[in-house]
């Protein structure tokens, strides 16, 4: 460590964006943005100042299994580039500077006890924020206690679902979208993008406009515009159709009409949730999901909504648990004239021969059902699919179609945010067997996706001709 003197402290330039994070103390500091916001630079900066100053800093990530990982580099990179080296020692794993400061790493996921015994930070810089895991954000982050300190935070939006969008970002949403930040008593989050960034390099600005062509206009906004990444690799769904989809039925002039099924994915323990839909005609009126209670008792939960909104058909799935709910729902609903339907993702093709008319997008020949669909999961979650997409262009192309073939979701949703990563995170799954295949919830767990119950129960709706209503109530009420 270098020997104390008096010298004058580094300077610093910033974005104006990042100004109120150095001016304002508050416990946790936030910039959130896209690629070009100099979020990076900026923190990097600002924490070799504080270094300077004699401060004892970590900068950390959810997981850092080598220095590599880390913001060293950055750190180092940046010590060279403003010709302060004779102010710092940089080491293999750490920083000193001359007023006794310090700078050191830390992976917070495999690291809990050895971080919370890292006494006398005075701030923490954590990079990649959007990858924080709900247990980092509720039980590591508490215990940066020393008095003054800081935690700032410098991220991308990753998912709309994962837990520092649900537990950090989304009660600052509105404000940021409204006018670029957010504040409360301990809070402040800022939004920065490249054209906050008063040194955007005319090399990175190329490369955008030529990633604005041939990106998909939904990875373009998280990219480059600090969006949410609400999709995966051969996902079936891609957001800006679901965005599209957001109250269509005002946007087209149609109404919730015809049939109405109530739709539950039963809750399986653990982390799992019980998801329930309502689709009154071309509109889901109402999605949800609840943790609350055993298998049974969630069940219930499923069952009093149906009971108090009266609908045509209640759906569930009968795969896993679901398999031993038939007389708790028969019990429920048998009497109060609901059409009930066990739905398994693993039955055969609905309708086999009937002759499937693929979307515009789809390069494809006419197949049948049997011919186009690997099971029951598939072909329903395509029906949901082609609905959608359908339903994008109609509002983007002025392209009239039915309003029975398409699909509306009300913006009343109190977890659209959810529903919508849920359904664009559904992959697809290249199994060489020429039909359409979707990933299994296993398969997906791997990719690190939640399961998606709010979707599964959206999904099951479209299992229509399994219900045994009346042909002509059908008829009467609009089956589509």
């Amino acid at each position: 460590m270098l020997a104390a003197k008096s010298q004058p402290t580094i300077r610093v330039e910033v974005a104006a964006k990042i100004l109120p994070l150095i001016q304002k103390p508050k416990m946790m500091k936030v910039a959130v943005g896209g690629r070009g916001g100099t979020k990076s630079v900026a923190f990097a900066d600002v924490f070799l100042r504080y270094c300077d100053a004699g401060e004892r800093l970590c900068c950390a990530r959810e997981h850092q299994n080598t220095i590599e990982d880390s913001v060293h580099a950055l750190l180092k990179d940046r010590i060279d580039k403003k010709g302060i080296d004779e102010r710092y020692v940089v080491e293999a794993n750490k920083i000193y500077s001359w007023s006794g400061g310090e700078i050191f790493y830390r992976g917070l996921s495999r690291n809990i006890t050895g971080f919370k015994s890292a006494h006398g930070i005075k701030r923490l810089w954590i990079e990649e924020g959007q990858g924080l895991s709900e247990d980092t954000i509720i039980t590591v982050l508490p215990t940066i206690r020393e008095e003054g300190s800081e935690i700032w935070i410098s991220a991308n939006r990753g998912a709309s679902n994962d837990a520092f969008s649900r537990l950090i970002l989304k009660q600052a949403e509105k404000d940021l979208q409204g006018q670029g930040y957010y504040e409360d008593d301990e809070v402040l989050i800022v939004e920065i993008n490249w054209w906050d960034n008063p040194w955007f390099p005319e090399g990175l600005d190329k490369l955008r406009r030529k990633q604005k062509l041939t990106m998909t206009t939904a990875m373009y906004e998280h990219v480059w515009n600090g969006a949410y990444s609400d999709t995966v690799e051969d996902a079936i769904i891609e957001p800006e159709w679901f965005d599209a989809c957001i109250d269509a039925h005002e946007k087209l002039g149609f109404k919730p009409e015809g049939i109405e099924i109530v739709s539950y994915d039963p809750f399986d323990g653990g982390q799992d949730a019980g998801g329930l839909a309502h689709r009154h005609g071309s509109v889901f009126v109402h999605v949800d999901e609840s943790e609350e209670g055993r298998v049974n008792e969630n069940c219930d939960w499923a069952l009093d909504y149906a009971q108090e909104v009266k609908p045509d058909a209640f759906i569930w799935d009968g795969d896993g648990v679901g398999a031993g709910l038939k007389r708790q729902i028969t019990t429920a609903l048998g009497e109060k004239k609901v059409d009930i339907h066990m739905f398994g993702g693993g039955k055969a093709i609905a309708n086999p021969k009937q002759k499937y008319d693929p979307t515009p997008d789809m390069v494809m020949k006419a197949k049948t059902n049997q011919e186009t669909f690997y099971n029951r999961r598939a072909q329903r979650y395509w029906n949901l699919r082609d609905r959608v997409y359908r339903t994008y262009l109609a509002i983007q192309d002025g392209t009239y179609t039915d309003p029975g073939e398409l699909i509306s979701f009300s913006s009343k949703i109190k977890k659209l945010d959810q529903l919508r990563a849920e359904l664009c995170q559904i992959p697809r799954k290249r199994g060489g067997t020429g039909k359409i295949q979707l990933k299994t919830k296993l398969e997906m767990e791997a990719m690190g996706i939640d399961s998606p119950n709010m979707a599964d129960a959206c999904m099951q709706t479209m299992d229509v001709e399994s219900i045994k209503v009346k042909r002509k109530k059908l008829h009467q009420r609009g089956l589509r």
